[in-house]
């Protein structure tokens, strides 16, 4: 005795692989759909594979084809993909769908979109309740996209029970974009100091696959209209994750903390900030019985071993151009170096 229909939109991405594994072992019968059609080799035989592309006329539609229980939709990105979902609502049972922590702004108007401009980073309380405010809804901006993505599934009310899930800094294995990269190839490189701007004490707080895909397996077990956030246990400062990382490695280098902004590259981190970003999961814990599977920390060696793998001798942009796509040199040796011999004379 199954549980229901699972359909798994997105389901060979990162977050979408650790879902279906979720799933499956919860008693879920799944479907994992992408456009690729793609398999994990960690998925059971039973997991229906299929290719789908829902920007094609009706290609969502026909992949439900007579419905599914819960719809797990991993890469909804905007309100028209809200309609699209609100639109099969009489073939969906209930929906979760991955949003964003960016959707925040504070009480300035300032939010990741504003992060470039002078003292354009937003302060948020910490952590960030569900009820804080968000950007405006729109089509200009990732943060004013998933908002509206937001706002249409909720207003659909029971028509559409949906857990829309707003998550950190995603990390894991499969990552189109790892920050973890940043203190992985310099351990490879045998690169002695890492320069941390912010005096090493950026929090942007991360989650990982498996803590998101949990709580996709709750809120699938769980129906209601809702917006939990989705973090790890912890919120580590930027210094701590390379600590924890030099550790896995089984390397020691020096880190040299810079009590200012970065000056150019040099200090600049995936996760440096001004201000710390951490999300306040109590909502979560409260409303779906939420625990986290794995810490930061205990998830590394994993994380650290596929990266690696995935580098091989690549030169990084084309391992990762999800990262290279920023235009941001992450390995600047040369402008550290002048920098460091600047500041010790």
């Amino acid at each position: 005795m199954t549980k229901g229909h699972a359909f798994v939109l997105g389901a060979s991405g990162q977050v979408g692989r650790a879902a279906v594994r979720a799933l499956v072992a919860d008693g879920w019968e799944v479907t994992a759909a992408s456009r690729g059609g793609r398999r994990d080799e960690r998925w059971p035989d039973e997991v229906r594979s299929v290719r789908l592309d829902r920007t094609e006329e009706g290609a969502l539609a026909a992949g439900i084809g007579d419905g599914c229980d819960v719809l797990v939709d991993i890469v909804a990105y905007d309100g028209a993909h809200g309609r699209q979902l609100t639109g099969l609502a009489d073939r969906i049972g209930s929906a979760v769908v991955v949003s964003s922590g960016a959707v925040y702004e504070d009480e300035h108007g300032r939010s990741f979109d504003t992060q470039d401009r002078p003292d354009g980073f937003p302060a948020f309380p910490v952590p960030i309740p569900e009820e804080w405010r968000t950007v405006a809804p729109g089509d200009g901006t990732y943060s004013t996209r998933k908002i509206a993505l937001e706002r249409e599934l909720l207003a659909a009310g029971d028509a559409l029970p949906t857990t829309l899930l707003r998550a950190g800094a995603i990390h894991g294995p499969y990552s189109p974009g790892p920050r973890e990269l940043w203190f992985v190839k310099r351990a490879l490189d045998g690169r002695p100091v890492r320069l941390l701007a912010y005096g090493g004490a950026s929090r942007f707080h991360p989650v990982h696959v498996d803590n998101l895909a949990e709580l996709v397996r709750l809120a699938a077990a769980n129906p209601g209209s809702r917006v939990l956030n989705g973090g790890d246990p912890e919120a580590p400062t930027v210094a701590e994750i390379g600590a924890a990382i030099d550790a896995v490695m089984e390397v020691e280098s020096e880190t040299v903390l810079i009590e200012g902004a970065p000056e150019g590259t040099v200090g600049s981190t995936p996760w440096t900030a001004e201000r710390s970003v951490v999300y306040g999961m109590t909502a979560a814990e409260r409303e779906l019985g939420y625990r986290p599977v794995v810490s930061y920390a205990a998830s590394l060696p994993e994380t650290v071993e596929w990266l690696t793998g995935h580098l091989a001798d690549r030169e990084w942009r084309e391992a990762f151009p999800g990262l290279a796509k920023y235009g941001v040199d992450l390995f600047d040796y040369a402008a550290e170096d002048a920098w460091l011999k600047s500041s010790r004379g």
